[in-house]
């Protein structure tokens, strides 16, 4: 489930999206958005940095293609949980890009995340994501 609506920014060490939680929504509880529900979201925000690295052109552009990118979470090395939103709240996600290391076709990073929904933090954290191009055949 896509946990991204809008990029709002992103450079090659920072990036910004929204989600607005709406149901349905495989993450809510009676209305709210649940703790694995934030994890997933920032998880997904802070993967766009590396993620968008197989979608580059030889221009340094970003371009559509058909590389297929799986990625997770390989470690969450720390994570503050202070609010829940609820269905209809706007969450802003604000991933930092700590490390990374590429290694031909996968790279690992580790990133600082953050959530805010109306300018109150509802989440911080910091993890290792583990990004592949996944070959395939067509």
């Amino acid at each position: 489930m896509l946990m991204v609506d809008d990029l709002l920014a992103l450079t090659d060490e920072f990036v910004e999206t929204n989600f607005l939680v709406k149901k349905p929504n495989i993450f809510l509880n009676k209305n709210v958005f649940i703790e694995t529900g934030l994890v997933e979201n920032i998880a997904q925000t802070c993967s766009v940095i590396v993620g968008s690295s197989y979608f580059l052109n030889g221009d340094g552009g970003l371009e559509e293609n058909d590389s297929v990118v799986i990625g997770f979470i390989s470690t969450i090395k720390s994570i503050n949980i202070y609010n829940l939103p609820k269905v209809n709240d706007l969450l802003i996600s604000k991933g930092n890009l700590i490390s990374r290391f590429d290694g031909g076709d996968y790279s690992t990073c580790t990133m600082k995340g953050q959530i805010l929904c109306k300018d109150k933090l509802q989440l911080d954290c910091i993890l290792n994501l583990f990004i592949k191009k996944n070959n395939h055949e067509g």
